[in-house]
């Protein structure tokens, strides 16, 4: 697809309506835009999404990243998306909230090349790439987000551990595995009601809290 197909055929901001959001900025509408065409090209070659369909991609990757982002709190500094795969919600989280740091933690060598390539087409100075392991950082994060990565109740513990006294874990899955999640991470978490970020399905986003004194 042309980058001028996809200028004609974006409709990223009438979903975003249909979802009860604002539209974007004209700047953020031209990034996501690029994003969009990068992921396409990569995907041909690289299994970056199963999902396929134009307003699958938009709906469920964009629209879901994009609500995660205004909903994060605005105490927020630095943030880890842990298994970040195609970038999903780390590189629009970047986008749309530039004054926070976000790292993309991805293991998989072509799938974090993918992520520096973005980075550098969409002109995004507030991410870096780390290209090994999350559970490898030496720091705690203001946020972590975690969102369809392998053995999610593993992985929801090492996450969780990530996130400072006081910070924040936005998990992104289905209702029914998010009840599994949460008896995973234990005690350490208060959470608040979900929320469907596309108003469609059964996936939710759930922002907790982690409680103070929670660190071992």
């Amino acid at each position: 697809m042309s980058e001028e197909e996809v200028s004609a055929g974006f409709k990223l901001n009438a979903l975003l309506a249909e979802a009860g959001q604002a539209p974007l900025n004209s700047k953020e509408e031209q990034r996501f835009k690029e994003y969009y065409s990068l992921l396409l090209r990569w995907n041909s070659r690289v299994n970056l999404t199963a999902i396929r369909d134009e307003e699958g991609i938009l709906r469920r990757h964009f629209v879901e990243s994009i609500v995660c982002a205004r909903s994060l709190p605005s105490q927020i500094a630095t943030l880890l998306d842990f298994g970040s795969g195609a970038g999903f919600p780390g590189i629009p989280i970047a986008i749309c909230r530039p004054e926070i740091a976000v790292t993309l933690a991805e293991s998989q060598g072509k799938k974090a090349a993918f992520l520096s390539e973005a980075l550098r087409v969409l002109e995004i100075r507030n991410a870096k790439v780390h290209s090994r392991r999350a559970e490898e950082l030496p720091s705690v994060f203001d946020c972590v987000t975690l969102r369809a990565v392998d053995k999610m109740e593993f992985a929801v513990r090492m996450a969780g551990k990530l996130v400072r006294e006081g910070g924040w874990l936005a998990l992104m899955t289905t209702r029914e595995e998010l009840v599994r999640l949460k008896d995973a991470i234990g005690l350490e978490y208060s959470w608040p009601e979900a929320m469907q970020p596309s108003g469609k399905d059964n996936r939710v986003l759930v922002i907790g809290q982690r409680k103070l004194n929670s660190l071992s």
